[in-house]
């Protein structure tokens, strides 16, 4: 019984974290804003030491920027740094997929056809929401078959400064990653062509990179 505690602690440290990076990534708290730990708390329901452990983490990754005894405040869309994250994400996803094609069962290549399937329609409609959320499915099964925990963490650290340019973007009228790409993908996975999988992956990834070309330098 003495272990349940901690476990609890991370798990609302957790719940605070993913709440307010999402509401960051969506735009719901802006480039620019100020947060409290005290008014945070009070919305999630949580005591504030959870929601300051979650703010540490966020500066950490880059969504915060934190001066002490001042602010504590949400960072601006910088292109240099939504470049650099598109890189190291890219590498991290042409890895997996070089690790898993070999592995991948039919129900998980089916799985990606579903999630392209999903994240088509979501596009279509313009739910980019949907869109997103489909789309990290799809790359989700790549990552889960390689069993390379470290790249996962890579991906999960540096996804999200990518999702807030991409999200924006999308609001904005522009397009999400091609449903197209995605089917060259998911038929070199279904023939086991590691290469061709490989090489698209990095084109999927290349055109995140060429999206923060077209950003100005802060938002």
């Amino acid at each position: 019984m003495d272990a349940i505690q901690p476990v609890r602690r991370t798990l609302l440290r957790d719940r605070a974290y993913e709440a307010i990076r999402d509401a960051i990534v969506a735009g719901e708290i802006e480039p620019g804003a100020v947060v409290r730990d005290a008014e945070l708390a009070d919305r999630l329901g949580l005591s504030r030491a959870p929601v300051r452990e979650a703010f540490t983490r966020l500066v950490d990754e880059g969504l915060l920027e934190s001066k002490p005894q001042s602010y504590t405040r949400v960072t601006p869309v910088v292109a240099a740094e939504v470049r650099d994250a598109a890189a190291v994400v890219g590498a991290m996803h042409e890895l997996v997929t070089r690790v898993a094609v070999p592995r991948l069962s039919a129900a998980d290549v089916e799985t990606m056809r579903r999630s392209n399937e999903r994240f088509a329609a979501a596009v279509e409609a313009g739910y980019v929401d949907n869109a997103l959320r489909a789309d990290d499915d799809l790359h989700d099964v790549l990552v889960r078959v390689s069993g390379n925990h470290a790249a996962a963490a890579t991906i999960a650290r540096y996804t999200p400064l990518i999702r807030r340019l991409e999200r924006r973007r999308f609001g904005e009228g522009g397009n999400c990653r091609s449903a197209g790409l995605h089917d060259q993908l998911i038929e070199a996975c279904a023939a086991g062509d590691v290469d061709t999988a490989v090489r698209v992956t990095a084109e999927i990834w290349r055109g995140l990179e060429e999206l923060a070309d077209d950003e100005p330098e802060a938002h």
